[in-house]
Formats: structure tokens, C-alpha cells, sequence
């Protein structure tokens, strides 16, 4: 799917040295100019983005890709979150013909085979997806921070995305650490996925996301098998 740029693109605010989550999402959401969402997985980051917008008064829309290998864990704190803040989840799923076709074709764990095997079936399972759940935005939220990963440390609180047209992307927690958002969550009493208290520190899909071993990086568990810079699934194309 194709996004056409707009004649007149939504200028990037300025912000102040260290702004904060909630200044980051206002400003944004201002400069955007039309409907802004977050993209949520239900990650830690992700509800105290939800708790902060609530807080703020900021209207927040959500939506999430079931990519139809998440844990039970993620429902259910997906669950929970949308009953604690009146949530109307918008969950958008991959094409069916495209995951019948390539679990037909290569079996149920090609993304294991090769790097190009596994961007093939994130773009399905997520990037079309994901495609299709921005049309008709003048922005989108996201959980990033830079000390996530070596593929991260350029994010900007607010930036423009090119690979989607140039609308707005904005990233409240991108100054965050990941004690920052544990003691947070901690401190508001947020929904938390349960698999964070068994070692996993970066929840994906099932198969592609383990505990982490002390020592390991926060992403380590996401595609195990690949180097450090390979850990994208093509959500977040730079």
C-alpha cells in the first residue's frame, strides 16, 4: 500500500531541551493537524503512554496488530487496559489469502530460515497491516526509546516518516530508560503483560520472542538468531 505525500506537510514543533511525555504528545498532536493513534502491542511503554495521554486530557486513539501468533499474556493485558480506560481497541489483522499462502508454501516457521524469510512474513503478519491502520492519519504514536536498541538511537521525539508519506510519528518515552518506564508503570499500578516477570524484557510475536539471560541486551530476546542491527520487523523503517 502507497501513501500519496500531501502538498503541505505538518511542520516538526519545536520542543524544549527535555520535554516531557506529555508536552511531546500535545505538541504533535497540534502540529499533525488531523487524527493521530498510537500503534500499541501492549508493552509497558505502550500503557503508560495510554495512562499519560488519560491524565493529560488527551483523546488517544489505539489501535493493535493481531498478528495471529501473539502470547495469551498480550490479550490479555490488552484486555485490561481497555476495560481500566474505556478503550475501543481497533485490532487490524493480516490478509488471510497472504498467511494461508505462505504457511502453505514455506510451513509455519520459514521466518527462521532466513533474514529475507522473516521480513517477508513481518510484512505480512505486521507492515500490511500496519499500512492499511494509518490511512486517513495525520500521525502516529509510538513506544520507542532510543536505548532500546543499536536501531534506535536516532529516534526524535517527533519526527517526520518518510516511508509513510511524511506524516507525523511521535515518540513521548524516546528520552526514557527502561527503569524509567518499570518504575512508572510501578508507581501508577498499570496493567503489566505477565511475561515481563518471567525474564522477557521486548514482547513480540511468540515464536520470535524469548526471556532474556542477565547480561543480555533489552532486545535480545526479539529474533535470537539475527545480529543486533537486524532487530526490526519493518514497522519502524529508517
Amino acid at each position: 500500500m502507497s501513501f500519496e505525500k500531501e502538498s503541505v506537510m505538518p511542520e516538526i514543533p519545536y520542543l524544549s531541551e527535555r520535554p516531557t511525555p506529555d508536552e511531546i504528545l500535545s505538541a504533535g498532536f497540534a502540529a499533525a493537524g488531523g487524527r493521530v493513534s498510537l500503534a500499541s502491542s501492549f508493552s509497558r511503554e505502550d500503557v503508560a503512554i495510554i495512562d499519560i495521554a488519560s491524565k493529560a486530557g488527551i483523546t488517544l486513539p489505539v489501535f493493535a496488530l493481531d498478528t495471529g501468533r501473539l502470547n495469551e499474556e498480550t490479550y490479555e493485558v490488552a484486555e485490561a487496559v481497555a476495560w481500566r480506560y474505556g478503550l475501543k481497541v481497533d485490532w487490524q489483522f493480516p490478509e488471510r489469502v497472504a498467511v494461508e499462502q505462505l504457511e502453505r508454501v514455506k510451513g509455519l516457521y520459514s521466518f527462521r530460515e532466513s533474514l529475507d524469510n522473516r521480513h517477508e512474513c513481518c510484512g505480512i503478519r505486521k507492515v500490511e497491516p500496519l499500512n492499511r491502520a494509518l490511512v486517513g492519519l495525520s500521525g502516529w504514536v509510538t513506544g520507542m526509546r532510543r536505548e532500546q536498541s543499536v536501531t534506535r538511537t536516532g529516534v526524535a521525539p517527533i519526527e517526520r516518516d518518510a516511508a509513510h508519506g511524511g506524516m507525523l510519528k511521535i515518540n513521548p518515552l524516546v528520552d526514557w530508560t527502561e527503569e524509567a518506564v518499570i518504575a512508572y508503570t510501578e508507581a501508577n499500578r498499570l496493567p503489566v503483560n505477565r511475561l515481563y516477570a518471567q525474564g522477557y524484557r521486548s514482547i513480540g510475536c511468540a515464536p520470535c520472542t524469548r526471556a532474556v539471560a542477565p547480561g543480555e541486551t533489552e532486545r535480545a530476546g526479539r529474533w535470537w538468531w539475527e545480529n543486533p542491527e537486524h532487530k526490526e520487523c519493518g514497522l519502524h523503517r529508517r
